[in-house]
């Protein structure tokens, strides 16, 4: 029999070293303050270093990363060479922060990291594979472009693919090209395919690029996390405006991200809190990349106090501290709900969440709180302090509604008409990397954003 130390040894819960991490990462992981794995890390980090193919079922915020970056950054301490991993994330946000994280636990190996994401200058980028980087992180109209267009750039030599959010790159219909991509690479490789559900479209991704692999799974089901509080208002559409600004103006204290379905109203919304006091920043798939990662930073570092954002930002951004979410508008999907929601309470903090509800919303509202099993509380309000605002928020919104117009007026080209254009197809979000990689538009699925 054991002695009673060996069996408490045994049940020990399992730590960066005991898992087989080498000491240049568990010096990173230190540094950066990852105390112990979390559940998706350590259900894929020991079939990860012996070499297995993985596919990773688990929510945004599990630390997935990490779970695909540290076995990938072993290997190549083991294997020093030129290109050795590359990365297909769907949206520029992401894909400069997962770089960002391989750079951090990489950083006493050296690991060179390059982004290649549509909005950004080809040249530069170009540059930057001359130098022979160890990982790629690109979305994957920009990389095929690059398959296409930079002399001397391939990926004939790579020995790792992660195809990372793989549900969100396939809503996006980067179907066809991922599949492209995958003619073109090494068969003889390993995978990593992440995704927060595993959809037909994934399951067949999956068939296609992974051989023999073992499934890990740390979320099976759609869930809000028991330190969120989920709030609701119900109101008349026409009553919208002057309620997100009630509420901005009686939590003016906490940082807020107030999601909206279109890039109109993310405008919109943006210069109207501007024009009425509130550091608010916009962002949105129809930004430069420059404003929007812009955008980004003067949030993360409390330099405002408010995005408006479509949901460019609803997941994969690990964006800390995050106080309030208002949903200025209701998904029509629950992953959605909770992948918005999910920006708040992280990491075991606690956080609330305010669903603005007309008339119109009710069936998705319900539908919501179905699929996370929970009943959202109304949000209390002050019926005076709301009518004293209306004026000044309906003033508000014809100066934001004019200053759209003169932006369109002054040049600003087909971006920003369709910025200023309320609700026609153009005025939903997405990246636009297939475009600017000179694909042509596809039509979009019934019911997508």
């Amino acid at each position: 029999m054991p002695s009673p130390e060996e069996a408490s040894t045994s049940t020990a819960e399992p730590t960066f070293k005991s898992l087989g991490l080498i000491n240049p990462l568990l010096e990173a992981l230190d540094q950066l303050k990852y105390k112990e794995p979390t559940d998706i890390q350590r259900e894929a980090l020991p079939h990860a270093l012996e070499g297995r193919d993985i596919i990773g079922v688990a929510s945004t915020g599990s630390g997935k990363t990490a779970a695909f970056a540290l076995p990938i950054l072993q290997k190549l301490w083991e294997e020093p060479r030129g290109l050795f991993a590359c990365v297909l994330a769907p949206t520029r946000e992401l894909a400069y922060q997962i770089s960002q994280q391989f750079e951090a636990l990489g950083s006493a190996m050296g690991v060179r990291c390059a982004v290649l994401v549509g909005g950004m200058d080809l040249i530069d980028q170009a540059v930057a594979l001359a130098k022979k980087p160890h990982i790629i992180v690109a979305t994957p109209g920009r990389l095929q472009q690059h398959l296409t267009e930079t002399k001397g750039f391939s990926l004939r030599g790579l020995k790792f693919l992660v195809l990372d959010e793989a549900d969100r790159l396939l809503d996006l219909d980067f179907g066809p090209v991922i599949d492209q991509i995958l003619k073109i690479i090494p068969k003889e490789r390993t995978t990593y395919l992440f995704s927060a559900t595993m959809t037909t479209k994934v399951a067949k991704l999956q068939r296609a690029s992974l051989s023999n692999p073992i499934r890990v799974e740390v979320s099976s089901k759609y869930q809000t996390v028991s330190t969120l509080l989920q709030y609701y208002l119900f109101i008349p559409l026409s009553q919208k405006d002057v309620h997100l600004i009630y509420l901005a103006n009686s939590l003016a204290s906490n940082s807020i991200i107030i999601f909206t379905r279109t890039v109109h109203d993310a405008q919109r919304l943006s210069i109207m809190l501007r024009i009425l006091g509130f550091p608010a920043v916009p962002l949105h798939g129809q930004l430069s990349q420059s404003a929007r990662l812009g955008a980004l930073a003067k949030f993360k570092s409390g330099g405002r106090k408010v995005l408006v954002a479509t949901d460019v930002a609803s997941r994969g951004l690990d964006i800390p501290s995050v106080d309030i979410v208002i949903n200025f508008d209701i998904p029509n999907h629950s992953k959605d709900y909770i992948h918005r929601v999910g920006r708040t309470a992280r990491a075991g903090r606690s956080g609330k969440s305010i669903t603005l509800v007309t008339q119109y919303d009710v069936e998705l509202i319900q539908r919501i709180e179905e699929v996370i099993e929970k009943k959202m509380e109304l949000w209390p309000t002050d019926k005076e302090e709301i009518a004293l605002l209306r004026e000044r928020v309906n003033e508000a919104g014809r100066l934001a509604i004019n200053e759209m117009k003169e932006q369109a007026a002054g040049g600003g080209g087909g971006r920003k008409r369709r910025v200023q254009g309320g609700g026609g197809r153009d005025d939903r979000d997405r990246d636009d990397d297939e475009v600017e990689a000179g694909m042509p538009s596809r039509k979009r699925s019934k019911g997508r954003r």
